[in-house]
């Protein structure tokens, strides 16, 4: 019988959904992360290659990899921090030298290869986690639609690199009392489930339309924690409210943090606190509150299929406008429908958004910066 290491499978696993990767996104702006993924499957062969066949040769190969997985994690992820104007190659250079350091020393002096990759790798993980713990609204780049499930993949990179180190911990102490007898399987089995992990949450990360989750619980907390606003906080939200009024930018289904800042003039982290601060909540989940209002509208004011009227409001997953549907309303958007239409059927689309929808309105943090202030007046 022909034996096929796991980690083999495991590279098949990652090429399918690079594949996935080139078919769906932009190939410009998901550079990085594809070749990432490209990395990650290549890395997945060598090391079948090294512990399933015993092919030592490719270990100065898997020594040179190891030293560029975790830099171009970094520069993947910290691309949706930034305009793409900010993230040229120019200035990326300097996270290459780790690799060609790691060139150098296998060939005039190996020991020290190894805790290089160490650092390196300790390195970079804490610094992409020193960016999750900035919050899902660092990711200006990243669609809202599915900023959070971006922001996930963040976490769960920058912990899949930091286990790293742990590894060669136990494969050190293996060394010591066993003689190197179980380092084979810990080095293969530590290595396929971290680049399983790293695969999926690059393969996530790049679908920067992919359908999000809202963490009511996390927005909350958030709140909790944020400084009081500002008046200029309210300046700031009352400039987002009139935007999305007057341009229904929440339309844009490509819309991010990035674009609406902007389009105002201001860093995107300023207009992303006043937000915090005024609404009580995330970018995202404020302009999903904008979306699910307008599919209100749409439900009563037309008699459009409801796949039509969610992508008109603004949404491309339909579980995510299902789920934002509900939270804000109580019902599902069929149910909606057929409990404030009219018996007559929908009303005529010149009406005002004010006359078509009935009572019931949004939650008080949906609700423009100036009726909120009005209300407390």
């Amino acid at each position: 019988m022909i034996f096929i290491p796991l980690p083999f499978v495991v590279s098949l696993l990652l090429v399918i959904l690079l594949v996935r990767m080139a078919r769906r996104a932009d190939l410009r702006e998901n550079m990085f992360f594809m070749l990432l993924m490209g990395i990650y499957a290549l890395q997945s062969v060598l090391i079948g290659m090294r512990w399933g066949y015993d092919a030592r040769v490719v270990m100065p190969v898997l020594s040179l990899i190891a030293t560029l997985i975790a830099p171009l994690a970094w520069i993947a992820f910290s691309g949706l921090t930034k305009e793409r104007s900010e993230h040229r190659l120019a200035r990326l250079w300097p996270h290459m030298l780790p690799a060609c350091l790691a060139a150098l020393l296998m060939t005039f002096w190996r020991e020290p290869v190894g805790p290089l990759i160490i650092l390196v790798f300790l390195s970079y993980g804490l610094a992409l986690l020193w960016l999750a713990l900035a919050g899902p609204d660092v990711l200006v780049e990243s669609r809202l639609d599915g900023v959070l499930r971006s922001y996930r993949s963040l976490w769960v990179t920058a912990l899949a690199i930091l286990a790293s180190p742990i590894t060669d911990i136990f494969i050190s102490l293996d060394m010591q009392w066993a003689g190197g007898v179980h380092s084979g399987a810990i080095i293969a089995g530590g290595s396929v489930l971290a680049l399983l992990l790293l695969g999926g949450a690059a393969a996530v990360a790049s679908e920067e339309a992919a359908p999000g989750e809202d963490d009511d619980e996390a927005d909350r907390a958030h709140a909790q924690t944020t400084p009081r606003a500002t008046g200029e906080d309210s300046a700031v939200a009352a400039a987002v409210d009139a935007l999305m009024r007057s341009k229904q930018l929440y339309k844009d289904v490509d819309l991010n943090l990035g674009r609406i800042a902007r389009r105002l003039g201001l860093p995107a982290r300023q207009v992303s606190s006043a937000i915090n601060r005024i609404h009580g909540s995330s970018v995202s989940q404020y302009v999903n509150n904008q979306r699910i209002e307008e599919a209100r509208r749409l439900l009563v004011t037309t008699d459009e299929p409801v796949t039509r009227v969610m992508f008109d409001a603004g949404f491309l997953s339909k579980s995510n406008f299902n789920r934002e549907f509900l939270r804000i309303t109580g019902l599902s958007p069929k149910a909606w429908r057929l409990e404030h239409q009219p018996p007559g059927g929908a009303m005529s689309v010149t009406s005002s958004p004010a006359e078509a929808l009935p009572a019931k309105s949004l939650p008080a943090k949906s609700l423009p910066a100036q009726s909120m202030q009005g209300r407390g007046k």
